[in-house]
């Protein structure tokens, strides 16, 4: 195996067992010797690619936002109406929380240690994003609105109300899952967004139990 190669491996063998070791224990409590053996590498080999602590800590960070962009790019490429658009991006953000003890550990950093993805700063992200998507391609029809009296609709009256809800709804679901990660079951995610106006199976949606009760069943 080239060097390089290795020492890209190594590096992200590293950053892994720092975000696992950060989960367990916090960045406080959280020890290089400990990050080390975790990641089956010696002391050395850890002091090679981090000079300190906080500099694997901002490694986490900075791993996390790039997987952050990744999931954004993937929103602002769907050709969906926003709503849905946004249903998508939660869905995949929650799955690859789930999976990534990186980006979960990352936004779980607070600002002491890692300016930049504490959960107001991930607010104000995701709203500038949802809005800018709403004002460049609309908010997307209600259906049924064909039918009603000419002049604006509200969903696309008001794009600033609209992103405002669900940025509210992504963040606020973000939290809730932290505690019970049935909130980022994918059909509780679709049935919360079914249950918006204007969604076709709203009806439908309004019988699927919540998080709590479907863990328990």
């Amino acid at each position: 195996m080239p060097t390089q190669h290795r020492a890209i491996q190594s590096r992200q063998a590293l950053i892994r067992s720092a975000a696992e070791t950060f989960l367990e224990k916090g960045v406080p409590a959280a020890g290089m010797v400990e990050i080390s053996r975790r990641a089956r590498l010696s002391k050395g080999a850890l002091y090679f690619h981090f000079t300190s602590k906080d500099d694997l800590t901002l490694a986490v960070r900075d791993t996390a936002l790039a997987t952050l962009r990744e999931i954004e790019d993937g929103f602002l490429r769907s050709p969906k109406p926003l709503p849905f658009a946004v249903r998508d991006f939660a869905v995949e953000l929650f799955g690859r929380v789930q999976s990534d003890a990186v980006l979960r550990a990352g936004l779980r950093l607070r600002p002491e240690t890692a300016p930049g993805l504490e959960i107001y700063p991930l607010e104000q992200r995701w709203y500038a994003l949802f809005l800018d998507k709403a004002v460049t391609c609309g908010t997307g029809e209600p259906v049924g609105a064909a039918d009603g009296p000419p002049g604006p609709r509200p969903s696309d009256a008001e794009p600033r109300r609209t992103a405002q809800l669900l940025t509210s709804m992504v963040v606020g679901l973000l939290h809730l899952g932290g505690e019970d990660r049935t909130w980022w079951d994918q059909e509780a995610v679709s049935g919360l967004w079914a249950m918006l106006p204007g969604a076709p199976d709203r009806v439908a949606a309004a019988c699927i139990p919540a998080p709590a009760q479907a863990a328990a069943g």
